[in-house]
């Protein structure tokens, strides 16, 4: 299965370069499953019903959300309807929503997504990693599932790394997102899952974490409210990973980064080049 996953897109020019680019790299990489994270989508905070639906007109197969998830209202009771609009599995009991999908596709290979949120520097959730233990007591890679890719929204690098390890075999891509910023250290851990600590963000890097620049570095600067922090405008750079894994058993085969648009320097999957397992 040949699965893309993209990072937080980051307001209307995150958006549009999703959109635009998307329909070409499914036919290019030959994508079975397309995953992006939206929780900034809507103008830099949230997500709105209408713009998941546009995401899923266009070629997106899973939505992944995170701290963000309920900065527009008006998801909240729309959530319950849209299955493949997922939150935080660690959540509170209650809370709309779910924390995973498994979608099936149109040849019959399912693949799980799932969605937690990290604590370090975070809002108090209860423990992913207890949580994601107890949900794949009920799907095993390679036999009631081809793959499991699970977003871990987190701030600390450190706490990324040892959710990947502690899933190492389990899921087929564990990587995260959060930080906006696309980390260098895509592998495929002992075991057999695909890891990267960060997946970047669908958003112009000419900005600060995707937001226009001046406004963010007086808040730094000063340290007193000031105007809102509005999503910056320029070209975007979409950013995110591929990974290729085996149907027999859910592992990853090969992993590699995905950068299109903007000022980042670009690079389109090759596996021909790609990491494989050691």
């Amino acid at each position: 299965m040949r699965i893309l996953f993209l990072g937080d897109i980051v307001g209307r020019c995150g958006r549009d370069a999703v959109l635009e680019r998307l329909p070409g790299l499914r036919e290019t990489l030959s994508l079975d499953l397309v995953i992006v994270n939206a929780e900034n989508a809507s103008h830099g905070f949230g997500l709105s019903p209408d713009i998941a639906t546009n995401l899923f007109k266009g070629g997106v197969d899973v939505i992944t959300l995170g701290n963000h998830s309920w900065d527009r209202r008006d998801l909240i009771p729309h959530i319950d309807t849209a299955p493949r609009i997922i939150r935080p599995l660690n959540f509170p009991p209650g809370t709309p929503g779910n924390g995973s999908v498994q979608v099936e596709l149109a040849d019959g290979r399912k693949a799980l997504v799932i969605n937690v949120m990290g604590r370090l520097f975070m809002d108090p959730l209860d423990d992913p990693f207890r949580c994601t233990n107890e949900l794949l007591t009920r799907h095993r890679l390679g036999v009631t599932t081809q793959a499991i890719v699970i977003d871990i929204h987190a701030e600390a690098t450190s706490e990324k790394w040892a959710f990947g390890n502690a899933m190492d075999g389990r899921a087929s891509l564990v990587v995260g997102t959060h930080t906006h910023t696309p980390t260098a250290d895509h592998r495929i851990l002992p075991a057999g899952t695909a890891f990267q600590t960060d997946a970047g963000m669908c958003g112009d890097y000419d900005s600060i974490i995707g937001m226009t620049k001046d406004a963010a570095v007086t808040r730094f600067m000063r340290k007193m409210p000031g105007e809102r922090l509005q999503p910056a405008t320029g070209e975007a750079t979409i950013c995110g990973i591929m990974v290729e894994t085996d149907d027999s058993t859910g592992l990853a085969r090969r992993v590699a980064p995905l950068r299109q648009g903007g000022l980042l320097a670009q690079t389109l999957p090759d596996f021909k080049t790609a990491c494989a397992p050691a």
